[in-house]
């Protein structure tokens, strides 16, 4: 539980991170982080599907430095690569 929420915040430092980077794509300070946070929570349930090491990591709450980078890396990539996408659709769609 603690892992996901770390990757939900972290998810939510990388939609705003991706905003800044991609100004194109930003939507906004809110909606970089809902879509960020949306995007952690599906970057850390992929992570952890990917690697049953990852997934010991995230799943059994613990708060060492290793489980907690996972949990930030997982959820910043996510949040940032989702945010490209939603960013590019409605860029699209203009």
């Amino acid at each position: 539980m603690t892992g996901m929420i770390i990757s939900l915040l972290g998810g939510a430092l990388g939609g705003n991170v991706a905003g800044k980077m991609m100004k194109n794509y930003s939507l906004g300070t809110l909606w970089n982080s809902v879509v960020g946070i949306l995007g952690g929570g599906l970057g850390c349930y992929v992570l952890c599907a990917i690697s049953p090491a990852i997934a010991e990591a995230c799943n059994s709450g613990a708060t060492d430095i290793g489980s907690i980078l996972t949990s930030v890396a997982g959820g910043g990539v996510g949040g940032g690569v989702l945010l490209g996408i939603i960013g590019a659709v409605k860029k699209a769609m203009k």
